[in-house]
């Protein structure tokens, strides 16, 4: 296309690619899949369950509040995603593993993702987030299931 001949068509053609480029910036997508995500009943029901059955729970954020839970500290922060890599050095890649936070809205969460990315960087293949849409209280306490006494 002779870009002298169509300036319109220029001018358009920078625009559509400067609003994609903003979309996919703003809406990068989540290091977990929707297959990923944990309903809280079904934690409940393991945690119940067969010990030997049993996920790996671990607490990402500011306090290890879930039954059976280890907490490494609020992932955001480095030196506890370091005491989380860690915990994991011991697991096997195929290990059913459970992590959580739980202190806000994903959105707005400091340690879901960076523990979730650290996960898929260190080759695990079971891993779940556990769906805490609102928070720990709301989302897990609140409905009477499980937690530390």
């Amino acid at each position: 296309m002779n870009w002298k001949k169509s300036p319109y068509s220029f001018v358009l053609t920078l625009l559509i690619l400067c609003a994609g480029l903003t979309y996919f910036g703003w809406h990068r997508a989540e290091p977990w899949s929707p297959e990923q995500l944990l309903d809280p009943a079904d934690l409940a029901a393991a945690i119940a369950g067969p010990k030997a059955e049993q996920p790996l729970i671990i607490s990402i954020g500011p306090a290890a509040s879930i039954k059976s839970s280890v907490g490494v500290g609020p992932a955001g922060e480095a030196e506890n995603l370091a005491k989380l890599e860690k915990l994991l050095s011991k697991e096997s890649k195929d290990r059913q593993i459970v992590i959580y936070c739980g202190c806000c809205p994903f959105k707005n969460c400091p340690n879901v993702r960076p523990a979730f990315t650290k996960l898929n960087e260190l080759g695990f293949k079971n891993h779940k987030l556990l769906n805490l849409a609102k928070n720990l209280k709301t989302d897990w306490i609140d409905k009477g299931y499980p937690v530390v006494e």
